[in-house]
């Protein structure tokens, strides 16, 4: 019975996950398109995609690279725009973290901005799920996102240059991020974080390298936890 209860929970998880299909496969390609443009093998760009798999970074350090940004600028950089993760991992453990050491490695591994999203969710509504069920649910939301991640970053870094950059497939990135931010931002505390990394980033918009996404990071997350503290409010 617990089997099959972990098996609905997956093909659940795997139901809530394809509509981000539609964002990730564009996504997914014009990295590789752009990534080949720069340079990079296809075994490069694919073992950028399989080891980073995450890609508001691998975009962020793939810009910095192709203007010759410093080493530990770009890793700066693409570590900044991922200080989420942790954040992420913070609010994920709860319902993850009493799992197998192995089970953790693959939810930390797979643990992006639509598998946590859209986890988190049914995990706030549905809290007296099992251990089983949260993971199988949580492996069931990544199906259709990672695999298809992988796939169609190569079937991009293969076309390379016969797919134009200004086919509008840069439009994914904002939307995907407006589309998860947006309900999430339901406490004060959220709403401070988003518009203090918001007015931070474009005020410091100027400095070289891109080196304003570090501050607004590290202000928003400061503002977050300050509005956390000062207001009770559960971040």
């Amino acid at each position: 019975m617990a089997a099959g209860t972990a098996m609905s929970s997956y093909w659940r998880g795997v139901r809530d996950g394809l509509p981000f299909l539609a964002v990730v496969g564009p996504f997914a390609m014009l990295f590789g398109v752009l990534a080949t443009e720069a340079g990079l093998a296809v075994h490069e760009t694919m073992g950028f995609s399989i080891v980073v798999i995450a890609g508001a970074a691998q975009f962020t350090a793939l810009q910095l690279l192709n203007e010759n940004a410093p080493t530990l600028v770009v890793i700066a950089s693409a570590l900044a725009v991922n200080l989420r993760m942790a954040m992420y991992s913070a609010s994920i453990t709860p319902h993850l973290g009493p799992l197998p050491l192995w089970k953790r490695g693959i939810a930390a591994y797979f643990l992006v901005d639509q598998t946590y999203a859209q986890s988190i969710l049914e995990y706030e509504k549905a809290p007296d799920q099992t251990n089983s069920q949260k993971f199988a649910y949580f492996m069931g939301v990544t199906t259709p996102i990672c695999p298809p991640w992988y796939a169609f970053t190569l079937l991009g870094a293969l076309l390379g240059e016969s797919i134009p950059t200004n086919l509008g497939l840069d439009f994914a990135l904002p939307i995907a991020f407006l589309a998860m931010i947006g309900p999430m931002l339901r406490t004060p505390a959220h709403r401070i974080a988003a518009l203090t990394s918001v007015v931070l980033a474009l005020a410091f918009a100027w400095l070289p390298f891109n080196a304003g996404l570090l501050v607004a990071g590290l202000g928003g997350m400061i503002a977050g936890a300050q509005a956390e503290v000062r207001l009770g409010i559960k971040i």
